[in-house]
């Protein structure tokens, strides 16, 4: 293959400094397979299918050779996972090479094509590093396995620390890679690094002893890249001056772990504190008791926690300007990452970035009910779910509407033209829609909901409930209905 390579032949008085060396490799997977399905199991209730992300490279190729010859002895099963990127020519010869290597070793494959989105403030490493996890979880949980490995070393994470503090990140980049990440990027998979504190220099090791090859991607001897930088130019003449310049970084990233769990224990607190996530949202008067240092804490904390992009430290200084400036009445509406944290009321909270399509002013739907569980109302980003209200239990006059009354005429969904009266209370007089959303504090941009029809009545309108005058005589009290009741419930888009 044009673009492989392979360690030149050992000579004989060589070989015992070569095995030695590398069965560094050999000693920390022996150890991390055993810890994985031992008692009690580091990855409690996984099932012995170990995923292994192959790339074609030295290192993955050489996590692959390793696991393999280890698996029968420890008992667990592999397979090795290749992810198509489509970003070089000779990406179609990787993928083959991959499953050829997996083949020899009598190792299930399977591999994936992705395509890369673009991103606002995204490069193309960011875009296809995310592409790549997202299609390796897909692909683990295909094949049902619970764990994944990569071929980090301790010279990639060195890299990592270097090209962390070059890019003034906080703690939680300069913390560097966790040798174990529960759930981490790969939701419901665990993500193990077991080579993490093995060297470079004990990988070409055993690749020489082996006399393996793999694929060399041109772009990593690329200088204009920082990392490879930093790997072909940096890490050597640190090597020259602090020999043990990797165990120093390591170190480092160890106490920025701890300080960071630290922070991440405060603002946890503090976020539970402000009503999070209890409630729907953060009190605004509450945050503004905390010092500068610990709201940005607490922000960034919880723009982690909705699994959104870390925010710049421009951006958490610009919320905290905005949310300390705000007065009673304030309206705040902070976009990030397809998201917005709006402040409304003294409560915020995060919504939808997207705005009502237009169209909606015009949309209509209609639905003869015939026990559908869900009524998808896509002009109005969200869907309207029936539930059944289980037998003998109690009715939720709010929320809950006979069988037979919801068979009586279809339903019609249109948008709010104004005046429309809802009775919420069996003892209070109707209201209209703006009063009522008025009263419950729904904010102006969530009330682009459908009012729902039944014939010429309205049955229910999302975020307030079911029109009583449908259920109740006269005299306020729930008219006799035989059959089943089923309740209501508005999902919208992101809620």
């Amino acid at each position: 293959m044009a673009n492989s390579r392979k360690p030149a032949p050992n000579s004989t008085g060589a070989d015992h400094a070569v095995a030695d060396v590398s069965a560094a490799v050999r000693q920390a997977l022996a150890d991390w397979l055993a810890s994985c399905i031992s008692s009690p199991p580091l990855i409690p209730g996984s099932i012995p299918l170990v995923a292994i992300a192959l790339s074609g490279g030295r290192d993955s190729v050489v996590l692959l050779d390793a696991t393999a010859r280890l698996a029968g002895e420890i008992g667990v099963e592999l397979i090795a996972l290749h992810i198509h990127h489509g970003l070089s020519r000779q990406a179609d010869n990787w993928q083959r090479f991959c499953a050829e290597r997996a083949a020899a070793l009598q190792v299930p494959f399977d591999a994936r094509r992705v395509r890369l989105a673009e991103r606002a403030g995204q490069g193309i490493e960011a875009a296809a590093r995310q592409a790549r996890y997202a299609a390796l979880r897909e692909l683990c949980r295909q094949h049902g396995a619970t764990c994944l490995m990569t071929a980090h070393h301790a010279d990639d994470q060195a890299e990592t620390i270097l090209l962390q503090l070059l890019r003034g990140t906080g703690l939680p980049g300069v913390a560097g890679m966790p040798e174990i990440d529960r759930p981490g990027r790969l939701a419901g998979v665990t993500l193990l690094r077991p080579l993490l504190h093995v060297p470079r220099a004990a990988i070409d090791a055993y690749a020489a002893q082996w006399g393996l090859d793999w694929v060399e991607d041109d772009s990593n001897q690329d200088s204009r890249f920082l990392r490879n930088a930093l790997r072909h130019d940096v890490m050597p003449a640190l090597a020259r001056h602090a020999p043990a310049y990797r165990q120093t970084l390591a170190r480092f990233a160890r106490h920025a772990h701890q300080a960071q769990a630290l922070l991440d224990e405060l603002a946890a607190q503090d976020l539970q504190a402000a009503g999070w996530p209890d409630g729907p949202g953060l009190d605004h008067r509450v945050l503004l008791r905390l010092g500068e240092a610990r709201l940005t804490n607490l922000l960034r904390y919880w723009v982690r926690a909705q699994g959104l992009r870390p925010a710049s430290e421009s951006r958490l200084a610009d919320w905290q300007r905005q949310l300390r400036r705000t007065d009673d009445a304030a309206q705040v509406a902070l976009p990030h990452d397809a998201r917005v944290m709006r402040l409304y009321r003294h409560c915020l909270y995060w919504d939808d970035a997207a705005p009502p399509p237009a169209r909606e002013l015009d949309a209509t739907a209609t639905l003869r009910w015939h026990g559908q569980r869900e009524w998808r109302l896509p002009d109005w980003r969200g869907t309207l779910v029936f539930s059944p209200v289980p037998a003998g239990g109690a009715v939720d006059a709010a929320t809950d509407v006979p069988e037979s009354l919801l068979r009586s005429a279809p339903l019609r969904a249109e948008p709010r033209s104004g005046g429309e009266r809802l009775k919420r209370h069996p003892r209070q007089p109707s209201k209209t829609l703006k009063n009522l959303f008025q009263v419950e504090g729904v904010p102006a941009w969530q009330r682009a909901v459908p009012v729902v029809w039944l014939g010429e009545r309205i049955l229910f309108v999302p975020r307030l409930g079911v029109d009583q005058r449908l259920l109740r005589d006269s005299s306020g009290q729930l008219e006799a209905h035989s059959g089943a009741w089923w309740r209501l419930a508005w999902h919208g888009l992101g809620e």
